[in-house]
């Protein structure tokens, strides 16, 4: 591997397919594990990268109530973690439905550095946080997960992606 390539050139492609089955796996993990004899009262989606898994996951757990918070951390397009901005919330979900979150799915693509679930989590410390991806810095804030990966790699999640011809990693 080249010394100088850009963090972000360490690339984790996830495709449509590959996020449907990860997301299938945690409703899997977290089917029978809510707090109402299994059962959980609703999915909420941190938006936007979360919205994709908890619509799987409120299917294949035959939740209906589903939600959204819109917390906002990073500048556009991403950034380094000296780039981030400080977590706030621009969108809660409904209050009579959260409560302290008891029974919540609480669902996220990825927690990378952990600052969103710890925002999160303070207004509602009884829900559940569950995410597709983790990298380890995260990893303290989420109660489940599917796949770690390490600190250094970039997730490519479909929604951001087109397709286009890429170069072969040892050249043309």
């Amino acid at each position: 591997m080249s010394e100088n390539r850009l963090p972000h050139e360490k690339g984790f492609h996830i495709s449509w397919d590959q996020i449907h089955r990860d997301s299938r796996a945690l409703a899997w993990r977290l089917d029978g594990k809510g707090p109402d004899n299994g059962d959980w009262r609703a999915v909420v989606a941190i938006t936007r990268g979360g919205m994709a898994p908890a619509m799987i996951v409120s299917r294949e757990l035959d939740i209906r109530t589903v939600d959204t918070i819109s917390v906002m951390s990073y500048h556009a397009g991403g950034g380094a973690a000296n780039e981030r901005r400080e977590a706030k919330v621009l969108k809660s979900p409904d209050s009579e439905l959260m409560g302290d979150g008891t029974g919540v799915l609480i669902i996220d693509d990825l927690v990378d550095s952990g600052k969103t679930l710890e925002l999160v989590r303070k207004l509602y410390p009884n829900a559940h946080f569950a995410t597709v991806y983790a990298k380890p810095e995260g990893e303290p804030m989420v109660d489940t997960f599917i796949t770690g990966v390490s600190q250094d790699t970039w997730i490519f999640f479909p929604w951001d992606m087109a397709l286009q011809y890429v170069e072969p990693y040892r050249g043309a």
